[in-house]
Formats: structure tokens, sequence, C-alpha cells
């Protein structure tokens, strides 16, 4: 099964996604949005941005 991005409303009416592995494991959660458009186009800045950063130690 493959990856999958979940839209959601958490506890305080805020928008979120999660990354989820195609194991179901959770891989990565956004931060709070005021609005779905707002997440939705949070998703489409990772799937955008991701495919190509480099892992960098911090």
């Amino acid at each position: 099964m493959a990856g999958k991005f979940e839209l959601y409303t958490d506890a305080r009416g805020e928008w979120r996604f999660r990354l989820k592995a195609g194991n179901g494991e959770t891989i990565a959660v956004s931060e709070g949005y005021s609005s779905k458009s707002a997440a939705q186009n949070g998703i489409e800045s990772v799937k955008k941005n991701a495919p190509d950063a480099p892992v960098v130690e911090a």
C-alpha cells in the first residue's frame, strides 16, 4: 500500500495533515492551519518540495 496524506481538524478546530507510510505509521504531522484550503496548500508544498530535499544534520 502506498503512503497517504490525511487531512483533519484537531481538538482546537485547526486544520492539520499527517503523512502516513504504506504500513500505516505516521511519519510527519503538520502545524495547525486556520482553513482547510491552507492545509491543502501545505500538502501541495510538501509534495512539491520534498522529493529532492537534502538531508542535513542540524
